[in-house]
């Protein structure tokens, strides 16, 4: 007889529990546990955070168990449930940060200190200069694209080209700009 693998096994132990067995449905919550907790652990860097996910997790597989498909893999399933519940920890988590969000016009010296600030000028007179030596439709591209802040489908649409081929175009000039600038 052939050694399941840890999926195999979990699956088993689903199926198992789905009919009733307790020592099925037991074993298959201390095996996942640690594989859980591991994966949780990757995603989030509070490990108080990671530990209440993980226990969301089982909780969420106590209650769905039985909407487990037999005949389809395990891994998936649980996989689904596992970003389900760290995703909505990092939706309650960032909702929360609310308060510490901000806009340019509500802070008028980040605008004067980084924005405005004529100490920069010299650095944006370079990048214009450098800038100015490529064509006129690359330089069009590279500055709604980097600077102005259109989409590559925006500009795309804007200049009847493909969207890859801005793209592209955007990256090579901010490739040059940058060895040009060194």
């Amino acid at each position: 007889m052939t050694k399941l693998s840890d999926t195999e096994q979990w699956q088993e132990w689903a199926i198992q529990a789905q009919k009733g067995d307790k020592r099925a449905y037991s074993s298959l919550l201390k095996a996942l546990y640690p594989y859980i907790r591991n994966v949780v652990y990757k995603g989030l860097s509070n490990n108080d955070a990671a530990e209440d996910v993980a226990q969301e997790v089982l909780i969420s597989i106590h209650k769905s168990l039985n909407s487990y498909a037999p005949e389809r893999p395990f891994k998936p399933w649980l996989m689904s449930i596992i970003n389900y519940r760290k995703m909505d920890y990092l939706r309650k988590y960032y909702a929360q940060r609310q308060d510490m969000t901000s806009t340019t016009e509500a802070n008028p010296e980040f605008m004067s200190d980084n924005v405005t600030n004529p100490t920069h000028l010299g650095e944006l007179k370079d990048i214009e200069g450098a800038l100015a030596k490529f064509p006129t439709k690359q330089q069009d591209i590279f500055r709604k694209i980097k600077i102005e802040g259109y989409t590559a489908e925006e500009v795309a649409s804007q200049m009847d080209m493909k969207e890859s081929a801005v793209k592209v175009s955007a990256h090579r000039t901010m490739k040059k700009l940058q060895g040009m600038l060194k």
